[in-house]
């Protein structure tokens, strides 16, 4: 039986930002992952300052602190591009949000700057000129993600064994692959998105599938990515909803998204969804109407009870740590997730205290429902 200081399920950018992080910390790492493409090669792959609530504005905005640091060391293939976020007021009343959130972001230090209609056009002279104006957000950034976790894991390769096989179950302190094998470790950290429901035979996450497309090379004809003022409520909604959302990728090349579905695990592209998704984004964007699309794509977000990530020990299985439920932001999460539990595992002081993203929180909310 091969045994490790911690067993990381799930090589993703979570997964591997948690493996990465404890063999920093001095921890015998051992990585399985089953090769499945999962949400970290089907994401926009963007670092975004979120700000819906408290404990998404906190996580989001200490990771981008953190994502600074690594930037100037990634290689460049992980295609890190400093572009900002330029978010779009299509009003008055959306103005007003857009200064409601840069007041929440300058709480967390997060540097944005107010935009006139004039100042947004100038910025990116493609956008529809119907705009009221926005809010700039200089500090984000869009990266691609495969190639940064893959950059994590090399970047501790002496403290990291990957196992590129499935795990089948976990009885703590031993995880069961497919194989048979059995590997133990003192802890045991499931990392592994939608798959954590089958693994742990517990009901922790709701699928919300996403669209995304890709067009043609056509050289920097954008220099932000563009978000409309109403996505986080589009993100949040319980339904089948699209908001505009446009990268500028280095390739030259627009990504265009973006749309959620719950409670589906159909891979096949929804094909009037995507249309509505097109059409959203050439309301903002009307050139994209002229653009060669070259490929479509669908892949699923992962989403708790409350939107929020479950980071920390499992409420009633001692042993077993989870980094989960990080919907559509687990890139922009990932190094802050993995500092937050990689303390708790140590039991050190982390930078923020844990209780917002405990899973035992859904356990409390359930009962008090």
């Amino acid at each position: 039986m091969t045994e490790s200081d911690v067993i990381v399920i799930g090589a993703g950018i979570v997964g591997a930002a948690c493996a990465w992080q404890l063999a920093k910390h001095g921890q015998r790492v051992t990585l399985i992952d089953d090769g499945h493409a999962g949400a970290t090669a089907a994401g926009m792959g963007h670092l975004v300052c979120m700000d819906d609530d408290p404990a998404e504005l906190a996580l989001s905005a200490w990771s981008l602190a953190r994502w600074r640091e690594l930037t100037p060391r990634m290689p460049q293939n992980c295609a890190w591009h400093g572009c900002g976020t330029l978010w779009l007021a299509e009003n008055e009343q959306e103005l007003a949000l857009a200064q409601e959130k840069q007041q929440r972001m300058a709480g967390h230090e997060v540097v944005s700057e107010m935009q006139t209609r004039a100042q947004v056009a100038a910025r990116e002279p493609l956008l529809t000129p119907n705009l009221a104006g926005g809010l700039w957000v200089p500090g984000d950034g869009i990266v691609y993600a495969p190639n940064v976790a893959r950059w994590f894991i090399d970047d501790a390769a002496q403290a990291i064994t990957c196992v590129n096989e499935g795990a089948v179950s976990i009885d703590a302190p031993q995880v069961v692959l497919e194989s048979g094998k059995r590997l133990r470790a003192r802890v045991i950290v499931v990392a592994c998105g939608l798959g954590a429901n089958a693994l742990l035979q517990e009901n922790w996450l709701r699928p919300k599938k996403g669209q995304l497309a890709i067009t043609d090379r056509y050289g920097a004809t954008l220099n932000h990515q563009l978000v409309e003022l109403g996505y986080g409520a589009s993100a949040h909604a319980g339904g089948t909803s699209v908001a505009f959302n446009v990268q500028p990728r280095p390739t030259g090349q627009w990504l265009i998204g973006s749309s959620r579905q719950f409670d589906t695990l159909d891979r096949e592209l929804d094909l009037p969804l995507l249309a509505t998704m097109l059409q959203r984004a050439r309301h903002f964007l009307p050139a994209i109407a002229s653009l060669n699309i070259i490929r479509c794509w669908s892949g699923f977000r992962a989403a708790s009870a409350d939107g929020n990530p479950l980071i920390g020990p499992h409420p009633s299985r001692p042993g077993i740590w989870l980094a989960l439920g990080h919907e559509g932001l687990g890139v922009t999460t990932a190094p802050a997730t993995a500092e937050l539990l990689c303390a708790q595992i140590l039991g050190e002081r982390p930078a923020f205290a844990p209780d917002a993203w405990l899973p035992a929180r859904l356990i409390r909310q359930e009962a008090s429902a």
